[in-house]
Parts: C-alpha cells; structure tokens; sequence
C-alpha cells in the first residue's frame, strides 16, 4: 500500500540525505504506518469480506508485539537501543495496528506527522 501510495519512495529519498540515527527513526515511522495499515486492512476484511476469524485480530495483536524492537533487541543482546530501532517498539506496533484496526481509515494512519509515536 505504501508503495501504490509513493510513501515507500519519499521516505527512501529522505533517509539516503540524513543520517543512520534519523533514518531508523524515519523507518520507525514508515513501519508502524505499516502496521496501521495492517489494522485498516483486517477491519476493512472483517466489514466487507467477513473473512476475520475469532482469534485472528489477537494473534495479529501478539505477532506485533513479539516483533517489537524493544523485545528482539533485549532477547538479542540484552539490553535495548532505542536509537537503533527500526520497527518500533512492542507497545507502539500494537497500538498503531489498533488505532488501524478500530478506525479503518487511511488518515489514521499518518505517522509521520504524529508527535507521540
């Protein structure tokens, strides 16, 4: 969706003119729009294709926060780098995918304008 939106190039014309730390954070912003998106889709699924499942916004939920940053990072090497994030943390993917989710609107989604990730 990024793409068919031209989001994915913008971003990767902004990142390759700043820095490593700027750019993981540009990522991080990229991602959890991503992860929105995700939200807006199984809402827009479970609306207008009933093909959501009992279970399946739970497991999605648990798959977000299983993949957080945060988590893969303290696992990994044992303590967590903030700076070097580039899918966002645990809480912030599942609540971005929730914000997706409970919406099912586009405009949710923009992360890149949000003060509070």
């Amino acid at each position: 969706m990024q793409t068919l939106l031209g989001i994915t190039e913008q971003v990767e014309a902004v990142k390759a003119r700043v820095g490593e730390r700027q750019a993981n954070a540009i990522q991080v912003r990229m991602e959890l729009q991503a992860d929105c998106l995700a939200g807006v889709w199984a809402n827009r699924a479970g609306e207008t294709k009933d093909i959501i499942e009992p279970g399946d916004i739970e497991e999605a939920l648990g798959a977000a926060s299983a993949i957080g940053d945060d988590r893969i990072q303290r696992q990994t090497q044992g303590h967590v780098v903030p700076d070097a994030f580039t899918h966002g943390s645990s809480e912030q993917r599942v609540r971005w995918f929730t914000r997706g989710y409970e919406t099912g609107t586009l405009e949710a989604c923009d992360t890149f304008n949000a003060e509070d990730l």
